[in-house]
């Protein structure tokens, strides 16, 4: 979704305004799948690609989408995600995503302080192990957290096995809070599975403001669950900044240059492979109702007649949200 909605546009008008023709870049959409994507990828380096823009679905099929363009001499930038164990002079385009992490353990503490929870007991939900940002985003929460917990602030209930499939993060969470009563505010790592998670509570009658949830993406749901009064924020990553960076990148890349050292601002650690890729980290946004007007929808990312149904219309209102 994000994909279609967000990046393919971005990215089409970043290669626009940098003077490309349509003659000039392609741009793919695998539909899910690791092996279109691979198949796609093989078609792009046979009509002559001299640099691949790579959002793999996993590590493991992107390593090898990378290793068969490095054996043609095409360059690699890894987009949004790292592909741990993927070739070595790649670069790494997207946002700081321990930032990201930290953000919303921030958020969550903010929260639970703004909507005075008493003796906080937080169930820690995590997205999918097998995607490298989930492993950076679970860093930068825990990090934040970590402190609270040791010193009695806050009760560390869990940590069950992560997902992105809001249908098992619902499941994963009715059990835990079956489980254990006691929950009363819970990490949620993206607004898909914090909806799934609030939809979950609304069931057993939780009452607005007072068990924080986290996401990010900015998504509709998410806004409107911040609005609502079920989500403590949301992280706003601003996809048209990541899109501009990744042409600028592989534009030095493809007139065989190497990019300026101000277009990199840090390392990512490649794990797989033991190795610091030269990376491009942007910065990730909290929002809330305080700023919601001023970025997400200021930056027309999400229009105010989207997120504004009639349930919220007074809480869009008292936003400045119009």
């Amino acid at each position: 979704t994000r994909y279609v909605a967000y990046d393919a546009p971005y990215l089409t008008k970043a290669f626009q305004a940098a003077g490309l023709s349509s003659s000039d870049f392609k741009i793919d959409n695998a539909q899910g799948s690791a092996s279109t994507m691979q198949t796609q990828a093989e078609a792009d380096i046979t009509a002559g690609a001299t640099v691949l823009v790579l959002d793999p679905l996993d590590s493991g099929s992107g390593a090898a989408i990378e290793a068969n363009a490095a054996a043609h001499g095409v360059k690699v930038i890894d987009y949004d995600r790292l592909t741990l164990g993927g070739t070595s002079g790649r670069l790494y385009v997207s946002f700081d995503n321990v930032k990201v992490g930290q953000l919303i353990g921030q958020g969550e503490i903010d929260c639970i302080a703004a909507w005075n929870v008493t003796k906080p007991n937080i169930l820690v939900m995590d997205g999918d192990p097998t995607d490298n940002n989930a492993t950076l985003f679970a860093q930068g929460y825990n990090g934040v957290l970590k402190p609270m917990f040791d010193n009695g602030t806050f009760v560390k209930v869990g940590e069950p096995a992560g997902t992105w499939t809001p249908a098992v993060a619902q499941t994963t969470f009715s059990q835990q809070y079956t489980a254990h009563p006691n929950i009363n505010a819970v990490v949620t790592p993206n607004d898909d599975n914090a909806n799934a998670v609030i939809a979950y509570l609304q069931t057993k009658q939780i009452k607005p403001k007072t068990f924080p949830t986290t996401g990010q993406d900015a998504s509709l749901p998410g806004l409107q669950n911040i609005l609502k009064g079920y989500q403590c924020g949301t992280v706003y990553k601003p996809i048209y900044l990541e899109a501009q960076a990744a042409v600028a990148e592989a534009l030095y890349l493809r007139a065989g240059q190497t990019p300026p050292a101000g277009l990199v601002n840090g390392t990512t650690k490649d794990t797989t492979a033991n190795s610091d890729i030269q990376s491009v980290l942007l910065t990730p946004i909290w929002v809330t109702t305080a700023n919601m007007a001023a970025t997400v929808v200021k930056d027309g990312f999400q229009k105010a007649s989207d997120i504004c149904i009639s349930a919220i219309t007074a809480a869009c209102t008292a936003a400045g949200i119009s």
